[in-house]
């Protein structure tokens, strides 16, 4: 073998030689890139996954949200027609009890009194429905002479009778305190306590609705 042939030997094999190491560093890089985009690819996926939880999350989140207002204002709209419904009772309960005039005139004589006591001046008005303004009329001076001492009480005139199913407003004379003892006044006072009762037994038959009026 000349020298060309030699050097062209030589060449082939040194050509090899690079060929073989760039296919290997090639491999090593390609492998490398893969592995590479293979991460990014899991990373990207990890953070859609994440933000399609973190969305669903958000949307499940405001669904309960959306779920429990739509149920608290159904709630809250059970309890108003109970409370109405309570309500309507305790009037066709006091419309019974007024039927006893004797019963009915010594609890409201009773509720005047108490709220003469109360009020600090000494000259009172007593107003009532037109019904109940005759009746305090027929018994007026047996019902003044029980106030406490040193109270006086005049029956508000007719014209000035309330538009009330029952019981009687108590003022001083001068109008600035007053005592509110109509049904509709004590029902008005009384209405959170029919609200806690329906809030603890959420059932119309449950209420102990009781002697509100009468006790």
């Amino acid at each position: 073998m000349n020298q060309v042939d030699e050097l062209e030997q030589a060449i082939l094999a040194r050509a090899e030689r690079l060929a073989t190491e760039y296919r290997e560093r090639a491999g090593r890089s390609r492998d490398s890139i893969l592995r590479e985009a293979a991460e990014r690819l899991r990373l990207r996926e990890a953070r859609e996954e994440s933000i399609a939880k973190s969305l669903g999350d958000r949307t499940f989140r405001q669904q309960v949200q959306a779920s429990e207002l739509k149920m608290q204002t159904h709630l809250d709209q059970v309890r108003w027609n109970l409370v109405r419904d309570v309500e309507r009772g305790l009037a066709d309960r006091m419309r019974v009890f007024m039927e006893d005039e004797a019963v009915y005139d010594a609890w409201l004589d009773r509720l005047i009194i108490e709220a003469a006591a109360l009020i600090e001046t000494p000259d009172l008005i007593v107003a009532a429905n037109a019904l109940d303004q005759r009746r305090l009329n027929a018994r007026w001076d047996r019902l003044t002479a029980s106030l406490p001492p040193g109270k006086t009480a005049a029956l508000a005139p007719a014209a000035d009778a309330l538009n009330t199913l029952g019981g009687a407003v108590i003022t001083s004379r001068d109008g600035r305190i007053r005592v509110d003892q109509t049904f509709e006044g004590r029902i008005e006072r009384l209405r959170p306590r029919i609200q806690q009762t329906i809030l603890e037994r959420l059932l119309p038959g449950g209420f102990e609705t009781g002697n509100l009026f009468t006790g």
